[in-house]
């Protein structure tokens, strides 16, 4: 590509979507014990025969409800998004946007609530702790009082155990770089070096681009395919045939392409808004009632799982090259 097509591929990027950083903090309740901790000498301990290494100091219900949240945000943000540029941040496309941070806003209100009753039960949680910690030293064959010692100074005190929690999002906007203002350079010796490394950036940032947006329209059609498959197993594997929510499925899963596929995969949208057209129309007890139907939908479903397996092994070159001609020409009224 030329430095035109590059610069209009990126802007392409910077328009279809942005970057989101989510972070989910709290206290986990862990403490690293080594063998000094129990009043132990290392060098009599055998890491064949005795494992310290990270313990729990509460028991873990206590903290189920943060790593529930946590996990239900990963999995939210994941499935609106794609890794962007080695992991620097979630790329979500514009469709995904409104619903995303709606969602988010829910998760951050119930960790803020989790957050209250943790902060509000803390005291006697870690008094209960403590009890279960000083029953359990006087089993153990290392100092009962240095552990005890040791478990205590772990516990953050009180009006600090806030601070161990957050719910945090962060959205960037991704924007092509200005040119390099040479006037800051100071003799032609350091206008050289920049103008070197602002090349050599240029051609990183192509490359990983590309990857990014083949990548981006793999995983989509990858995900086609493994979602097709799976559909026709439950279907094999049903005795009554076609259940509704299969079929409300596979309807949720072409809109969610839809406002996944920033990079316009146009033939397997196509491919998708077809069998949208054709195949889901009817209900679930339509098909069970119609031999001939129900063979249409299972065929269609193979034809589309075939096609989506053919596209995910090849590449995404025309996507890619077709993506980056439209860029500006297709947002300049935006702009």
């Amino acid at each position: 590509m030329n430095t035109n097509q590059n610069q209009n591929l990126l802007e392409a990027v910077c328009r279809r979507g942005v970057l989101a950083s989510t972070s989910v903090r709290y206290w986990r309740g862990c403490k690293r014990l080594n063998p000094e901790d129990l009043g132990l000498d290392p060098s009599n301990v055998s890491d064949r025969l005795i494992q310290l290494g990270h313990k729990r100091l509460i028991p873990r219900e206590a903290l189920s409800a943060f790593a529930l949240i946590e996990s239900r945000t990963h999995a939210l943000v994941e499935g609106a998004s794609f890794p962007f540029l080695g992991g620097i941040g979630r790329f979500v496309p514009n469709p995904r946007l409104g619903e995303l941070t709606d969602r988010l806003d829910s998760l951050r209100d119930e960790f803020r609530e989790a957050t209250l009753d943790f902060v509000a039960g803390y005291a006697p949680l870690r008094d209960h702790a403590m009890a279960e910690w000083r029953e359990a030293a006087q089993h153990l064959n290392g100092s009962a009082e240095r552990l005890i010692a040791t478990i205590e100074q772990s516990f953050p005190p009180a009006g600090e155990i806030a601070k161990r929690f957050a719910f945090e999002t962060r959205l960037f906007q991704i924007a092509a770089p200005d040119h390099i203002r040479l006037e800051v350079a100071e003799g032609m010796e350091q206008l050289a070096d920049r103008r070197r490394v602002g090349e050599d950036a240029s051609r990183r940032l192509q490359a990983d681009l590309n990857d990014f947006i083949q990548e981006s329209v793999a995983s989509l059609r990858e995900e086609t395919a493994k979602l097709t498959a799976d559909v026709l197993a439950t279907i094999d594997c049903s005795e009554n045939g076609v259940h509704q929510r299969t079929l409300n499925r596979l309807t949720s899963f072409i809109d969610k392409f839809r406002s996944l596929n920033f990079a316009e995969d146009e033939q397997l949208e196509t491919q998708l808004e077809r069998f949208r057209r054709d195949l889901l129309s009817r209900s679930a007890e339509e098909y069970r009632n119609d031999s001939g139907a129900m063979t249409s939908l299972t065929n269609g479903l193979e034809l589309l799982r075939r096609n989506a397996v053919q596209l995910a092994q090849g590449d995404a070159r025309d996507v890619l090259a077709r993506f980056g001609q439209m860029g500006t020409r297709r947002f300049a009224s935006v702009a």
